[in-house]
């Protein structure tokens, strides 16, 4: 983790603010340019059927570069005003990861 960070878009460093839902997850890529893509499994009870439903909701966030999430890291994610087509979300915090 940097300690500092050039990018508008960061929440510690920057002019956005987060507020409202705060969620956690897996990150499955970071292919974008300060983009990850975070992975959450839900699960669904249907009582007209008497059962379960599982399915995963991905989400796009925006990765600072005094964060910088990689691949099969446990991230907190946080809500923002919207930063780019696909993000509204930005990653606040490693929760688990192999560079911790």
């Amino acid at each position: 983790m940097v300690d500092k960070c050039d990018d508008k878009k960061c929440f510690k460093h920057g002019g956005v603010k987060v507020r409202g839902e705060i969620l956690n997850g897996k990150v499955v890529s970071s292919r974008g340019k300060h983009t990850v893509i975070v992975e959450r499994t839900k699960t669904q009870y249907f009582p007209k059927y008497r059962k379960w439903a599982r399915g995963t909701s991905r989400i796009a966030a925006h990765n600072p570069g005094c964060i910088n999430a990689k691949v099969g890291d446990m991230v907190d994610l946080a809500e923002t005003r919207k930063l780019s087509k696909t993000k509204a979300w930005t990653v606040t915090a490693i929760v688990q990861g192999e560079h911790l």
